[in-house]
């Protein structure tokens, strides 16, 4: 099944792990702007209920699950929520991190459950939402999109850890849009670069940081996860896109411009 060109969105069921704040927020307030029928995944139950409230405030779809994605169970109930609500999963997208994420640390001194942590999180918890969404994706021109990093792309001497993991998601990327393209499904990365709580966090933690970020950005402001990367989130998993997998997209204001 071939989804037709210049659709948009329309009522299609997304379900989008880590919804409950920064650029998870912003994803699942834009696909709801889109006319998507979202299903927002978090641990917290009341920040991810907070943005299914705002999501129907203004008038959108959208239905809570709880999940967390390191538990392959949590990741499977969230699916049968989006098919007992909404009939089906046409986008899955990941975007959960660790807690740990922006927290500056160095090979030598990390102990090993760190890195077991950021490893479950970002690609473990990949798997499991590709493997539970796959036989919904079938036969519905479906798309999995997945939520990585710069730091993926160019590396971070602060973050090796996180980067490593957000190198291996696109990695995942372009093979899983090899495996399943001849299925119809698309597969894609979106690296964001944006004003997040995980953001501040990273710049409390390295008071240099945000001047010496800042200064390589071409449009010198950091996104916001709403207006800046959801509607590049919203393309890639419309039919505008229908031609377009295993791609990772930089959303960064211009800050990596060799690839």
């Amino acid at each position: 099944m071939t989804p037709p060109a210049g659709v948009g969105l329309g009522p299609r069921v997304v379900v989008i792990t880590g919804a409950n704040r920064g650029v998870g927020r912003g994803l699942a307030l834009a696909f709801a702007a889109a006319g998507a029928h979202v299903v927002a995944t978090a641990r917290d139950v009341d920040a991810g209920n907070a943005v299914v409230t705002e999501i129907r405030d203004r008038g959108g779809e959208a239905t809570f699950a709880r999940c967390d994605v390191t538990i392959r169970d949590d990741v499977d109930a969230a699916i049968d929520t989006a098919v007992s609500h909404y009939g089906g999963v046409d986008t899955m997208v990941h975007n959960a991190v660790s807690v740990h994420s922006s927290e500056p640390h160095e090979l030598a001194t990390s102990p090993i459950e760190l890195w077991d942590q950021h490893a479950a999180v970002s690609v473990r918890g990949m798997y499991s939402c590709a493997v539970a969404a796959y036989p919904h994706l079938r036969g519905r021109a479906g798309s999995f999109l997945v939520l990585t990093s710069p730091a993926g792309i160019s590396g971070s001497p602060r973050l090796p850890f996180y980067a490593a993991v957000k190198g291996a998601q696109r990695g995942f990327v372009k093979s899983l849009a090899r495996e399943w393209g001849p299925e119809g499904i698309r597969v894609n990365g979106l690296a964001p670069l944006a004003a997040t709580p995980a953001l501040e966090r990273a710049f409390e933690a390295d008071p240099s940081m945000e001047e010496r970020l800042g200064s390589v950005l071409p449009l010198r402001r950091y996104g916001d996860p709403e207006h800046d990367i959801g509607p590049a989130a919203v393309f890639l998993c419309s039919g505008d896109a229908r031609y377009v997998t295993g791609q990772t997209l930089v959303v960064s204001g211009g800050r990596l411009t060799s690839l």
